[in-house]
């Protein structure tokens, strides 16, 4: 089986050396997404909500470009610099996904890339 990368510009880009996702058969593997702005590779500014929700867009475009939705995601990974926030999450999740809802962990980090407080990767079927 041969790996595939998937790239969109609706996405941040890497800021290290990996792809966006690989697509291997239909299962897609999603990098973690942090909430950088895709068109300004920047932090965005805005509470934690705000930066869930560009988190949860970011892995949404990556999704779109392999062809399919966040919908398609069967194992949701979250990283939470403060645990204290599962509940929020948890709160925002129930907007963007339907039922069933993936298999999820949520993990407490003691730290994440460029000092952000949350961060998620997946895994998706996307039949290609």
């Amino acid at each position: 089986m041969h790996k595939h990368p998937i790239h969109t510009p609706s996405a941040p880009a890497a800021i290290g050396p990996y792809s966006q996702a690989i697509r291997a058969g239909d299962t897609i593997y999603l990098s973690g997404q942090i909430p950088l702005d895709p068109a300004a590779g920047e932090l965005i500014d805005g509470n934690f909500e705000a930066r869930t929700r560009r988190v949860f867009d970011n892995l949404a475009a990556v999704c779109e470009a392999a062809g399919g939705s966040l919908n398609d995601i069967c194992k949701l990974n979250v990283f939470l610099t403060d645990l204290g926030r599962f509940a929020e999450v948890n709160s925002i999740m129930a907007e963007y996904f339907a039922e069933p809802y993936p298999a999820r962990a949520a993990v407490q980090v003691a730290a994440l890339p460029k000092g952000v407080d949350v961060e998620m990767d997946a895994i998706a079927h996307i039949p290609g």
